[in-house]
């Protein structure tokens, strides 16, 4: 770097790498938890008609009041709760920490989990400490949990539930516990919340530091950017100070609100989805492959070669994601999306004869 961009920008800032995201089409791209499923005729023909009503040379309505009242009837959300709007989650733990950061202050998550939490903490120069899971099982390691809770009093506390990239659901005793003894605000994060019959959105009412965190990116709107948290009022209104000005377009803010009254329409590719994922487990497991359960939209597996199984799958133009070397509990961990019966069908094939 030059001597005055060096002086300038933030060492912090300096030592990270940035989120990389491959920028090549792969014929097969099962790596991004993306729904493999595109929308039937009729339906883009409805909300294209829906579409022309957008006002484009008006700003959206700040507060996406229309959005959010479908958001609550679609989710069930308790009246009692109330709503914030994010440009995906990724917006809402920023802004989340934006509000907690604090001189002193810590953020806390299980890893590995979600890079985010990580990440958005160290850009905005908050403390972070993440505590390891426990193996076999990817489950929470509550003695350390609470250790470090006692130790550091963590403003915010990050939870995936189910957890990326391991897929799994956290023990509810276990999160009960935390919510009880936590000083702190706790997320959950329900980014796979279409992919399980497990939530806390209805747990909101009882825990007064409770937040829970969805997105629509998995259940197939990933291109729209959209994420919510939904809580009490009284930490939403602070955190909405901090939000920018009109963050949600008005192209998200009516097709979202379109989509969502087609909300059946993404729950059966939804549940397509999660028989697909038993019917991939079965295959890779009877091919000796282990593979951790999953309530995602994703099965992790280890190999003994797995970088080098990664790189012939690309080869084959196909794509899924390497875990080895982002977490030393990920060593040898591959992680595929489920795709399309078609797809999935090709990476097994090609993943047994690259095996064999």
């Amino acid at each position: 770097m030059s001597s005055i961009s060096s002086s300038l920008i933030k060492p912090e800032i300096q030592q990270l790498s940035p989120y990389q995201v491959p920028d090549k089409v792969y014929p097969i791209k099962l790596d991004a938890m993306e729904n493999p499923y595109s929308l039937d005729v009729s339906f883009l023909e409805q909300w294209s008609q829906v579409l022309k009503t957008a006002s484009l040379n008006r700003y959206p309505d700040p507060s996406a009041q229309t959005l959010k009242q479908q958001i609550r009837t679609t989710f069930a959300i308790p009246n009692t709760q109330e709503l914030l709007l994010g440009n995906g989650s990724d917006e809402l733990i920023q802004m989340l920490i934006v509000a907690l950061n604090q001189p002193k202050t810590t953020l806390i998550a299980v890893e590995p989990s979600f890079v985010m939490y990580r990440l958005i903490a160290q850009w905005m120069g908050m403390s972070y400490q993440g505590i390891p899971l426990q193996m076999p099982t990817f489950s929470l390691d509550m003695p350390a949990l609470i250790k470090t809770l006692e130790t550091h009093q963590p403003t915010l506390l990050f939870l995936a539930y189910p957890n990326n990239p391991t897929g799994n659901l956290f023990s509810d005793q276990d999160i009960a516990t935390l919510l009880e003894i936590n000083s702190g605000l706790i997320v959950i994060d329900e980014a796979y919340g279409p992919f399980t019959d497990h939530s806390y959105l209805s747990q909101l009412p009882n825990y007064s530091n409770l937040l829970i965190m969805r997105t629509l990116s998995k259940l197939g709107l990933a291109g729209l950017r959209l994420g919510f948290l939904a809580g009490s009022a009284l930490w939403l209104e602070q955190i909405n100070k901090v939000r920018l000005p009109y963050n949600i377009n008005i192209l998200t803010q009516i097709t979202a609100n379109f989509a969502l009254q087609h909300y059946t329409t993404f729950q059966d590719q939804a549940q397509k989805i999660r028989q697909h994922r038993t019917a991939l487990c079965q295959q890779l497991t009877q091919m000796g492959i282990k593979v951790w359960p999953s309530q995602a939209n994703f099965l992790m597996f280890s190999l003994p070669n797995a970088v080098s199984i990664y790189q012939e799958l690309k080869k084959q133009g196909i794509l899924i994601k390497c875990l080895h070397g982002s977490h030393p509990l990920l060593e040898n961990c591959l992680r595929v999306t489920i795709g399309t019966p078609e797809e999935n069908g090709v990476f097994v094939r090609t993943l047994q004869t690259l095996l064999s």
